[in-house]
């Protein structure tokens, strides 16, 4: 593809959809791993903390990989890094698959990672290029559906998989999609005009990345697990974390040719744009598996029913992703991020309502304002951090994005059980001050439970001590619903404090333009809408409200 060649709009679609399939694996692979892992654990005869290192390596992997993506397209070229990624995540499934102990597993895991982790990034800045802005929010959507649908779905496919086949088939799904995705990138994706082969390595600046964002990540992973800085490791990994990404960032803000450009992040939009998105993932991973455990360790739902809870979710967002891709071009970007804000808000508030006896629909509601409230954040966002940025720098642009998107979602995942755990003991304290056996009530209840023991034939010595203990279980089970509504609530706040930042960002305005009429250059600098007669494309026009 020239750069005076035009793209035309079945070429346009065919690229997306291209990248869509690849991207809708590895995301699907990020999550159904969750619920095979006891089956894996079993298979191998491998210990819990073990099994865990299945999820941390490939989690590992993917934080060290993403932030060098912009550096690795330009050294590679676009088209034979995607093709890379998509071979090296296609064989390590494979092997993934058929893998005879824990460490080839493990091994083989790391390899799928760094696979997997440059296609989200890579396939945004693809559809950025390649369509106009009055079609990106459409585009956009298309591919925000593969994106948002993996997390609800994923565990659902998993479960089956692992129950129904072997959890052996969680990795071999992914053949033959890689195989149809491979032939359909080599044969509609094309190299960006405006590659630029960096004319040197940054061994250090390499080195200082691999060590910070992967001690990092095993930080986040493993912290909950090892009661956080209690442990000297995840203390050590702390330090080291913070040392080498201090280091990495004074390297990358001095040297000619970083791996992650951090001049990005002068673009107020961009700069915003990441910290939303960090604050909108890191609440939406945290309240959907906030979700997941209080059906099934509160309601004793099993994890089939639990999905079908999450599952109204994945119809919202489809919904909300369709029209706020029309709508993104057309109308103010911040009111639709506004407007999806204030949904997960709702849905948020909904959620702390939390009762034990709380029916289905109580729980699926929510659920579905919540998945139509994501939709009206992804577009829009996307949007609003991306539209300024020039085209050359959209690869490392998309890769910045991603690491403080991944950011968010694993501080979330990690913070949310450590959380209800002392949330739970807080409300545990409280609740047992205050019941006191000598109080009327508390003796009335206790009497009317021993009573029953009694007269299922226990003696009475037994009957008050089992009392006891009912009235006990029922403390602890109110101490941890009241700390899933702390952390629902809280999750709320964070939704307003995001609608605080809003009026920060600035609008961007988009020429209409008509679907049908191939672009006129795809290496036109800048990211505007060129006319259909061919001039010169114009910068979207970025102003205060």
């Amino acid at each position: 593809m020239t750069d005076d060649a035009p793209i035309s709009a079945a070429r346009r679609w065919a690229i997306t959809f291209s990248v869509m399939l690849v991207t809708i694996t590895q995301i699907l692979d990020t999550s159904v791993t969750n619920v095979a892992l006891p089956h894996i654990q079993g298979s191998l005869s491998a210990g819990v903390e073990e099994v865990a290192w299945v999820l941390t390596s490939y989690l590992a992997a993917n934080a060290i990989v993403i932030p060098a993506t912009g550096w690795l397209t330009g050294l590679f070229g676009r088209t034979r890094f995607f093709v890379i990624c998509i071979v090296v995540f296609t064989v390590s499934s494979f092997l993934s698959g058929i893998a005879p102990n824990l460490e080839f597993l493990i091994l083989a895991r790391v390899l799928q990672g760094l696979g997997g982790g440059p296609i989200i990034p890579m396939s945004q800045a693809i559809m950025w290029e390649i369509f106009p802005l009055a079609q990106r929010g459409t585009a956009m959507a298309v591919w925000g559906i593969g994106i948002m649908m993996g997390p609800i779905f994923g565990p659902t496919v998993g479960g089956w998989l692992a129950q129904n086949w072997s959890w052996r088939w969680i990795f071999y799904v992914n053949l033959p999609i890689g195989l149809l995705g491979l032939f359909m990138v080599s044969a509609f994706l094309f190299d960006s005009p405006h590659h630029r082969r960096p004319g040197r390595v940054d061994a250090l600046g390499l080195v200082l990345m691999v060590v910070g964002f992967g001690c990092l990540q095993l930080l986040l992973d493993r912290g909950e697990r090892e009661d956080w800085f209690d442990s000297a490791w995840i203390t050590g990994l702390g330090i080291v974390a913070v040392c080498a990404l201090v280091g990495f960032l004074l390297r990358e803000l001095s040297v000619d040719e970083p791996i992650l450009d951090l001049s990005v992040f002068q673009d107020r939009n961009f700069a915003l744009g990441t910290v939303v998105i960090a604050v909108a993932i890191l609440a939406f991973y945290a309240s959907m598996l906030l979700l997941a455990l209080y059906t099934q360790k509160e309601l004793g739902y099993d994890a089939w029913t639990s999905g079908l809870v999450l599952a109204p979710g994945g119809v919202g967002n489809m919904l909300s992703l369709i029209i706020s891709g029309w709508l993104v071009a057309r109308v103010d970007q911040r009111a639709l991020l506004a407007l999806g804000c204030v949904l997960n808000v709702v849905a948020l508030l909904m959620m702390s309502n939390l009762t034990l006896g709380i029916d289905y629909w109580s729980l699926a509601w929510p659920r579905f304002i919540q998945g139509v409230g994501m939709g009206f954040i992804f577009v829009p966002l996307t949007t609003l951090a991306l539209a300024t940025v020039r085209k050359e720098r959209l690869a490392n642009a998309t890769a910045a994005y991603n690491v403080i998107r991944n950011f968010g979602g694993s501080v979330g995942v990690a913070a949310t059980t450590t959380m209800l755990s002392r949330r739970s003991q807080y409300h545990q304290t409280t609740l047992v001050g205050h019941v006191n056996v000598w109080s009327p009530e508390t003796a009335a209840r206790l009497k009317e439970l021993a009573d029953r023991f009694v007269s299922q034939g226990v003696d009475a010595f037994t009957a008050e001590r089992r009392a006891l203990a009912v009235l006990y279980r029922s403390v602890l089970s109110q101490a941890q619903v009241l700390a899933y509504a702390d952390e629902f609530w809280l999750y709320a706040m964070l939704f307003v404090a995001v609608l605080l930042l809003i009026p920060f960002m600035r609008r961007v305005h988009a020429e209409p333009v008509d679907a049908a009429t191939p672009r006129a250059s795809p290496a036109a600098p800048g990211t505007g809408t060129p006319s259909s007669t061919g001039s010169p494309p114009r910068a979207p026009r970025s102003r205060r409200a």
